[in-house]
């Protein structure tokens, strides 16, 4: 019966740490939008695998999208119609 006088203060102490807890994420913003890292996982991030400074050139340049520069040294995907299709 004693270790009641033990446990439910540390049970109120621990309950003031988790509402100080809730109100500091609610005060800086820690559920400022829910939804989106849910829909993050839906959209193509290539254009941030390339660093911001090439990012501004292809905006500004207008002739190099992005789905164009990946495609490396010209290469059409045409496959020789030679013995196990390898090109010469």
């Amino acid at each position: 019966m004693s270790i009641l006088y033990l446990l439910i203060p540390l049970s109120l102490i621990l309950l003031g740490l988790a509402v100080w807890a809730f109100f500091w994420a609610v005060k800086n913003d820690q559920f400022e939008d829910l939804e989106g890292p849910a829909y993050r996982i839906l959209f193509d991030d290539d254009a941030n695998d390339i660093p911001p400074e090439q990012r501004r050139q292809d905006t500004t340049d207008g002739h190099n999208p992005p789905s164009e520069r990946h495609a490396g040294n010209g290469d059409t995907g045409s496959v020789d119609s030679t013995p196990g299709g390898v090109k010469h």
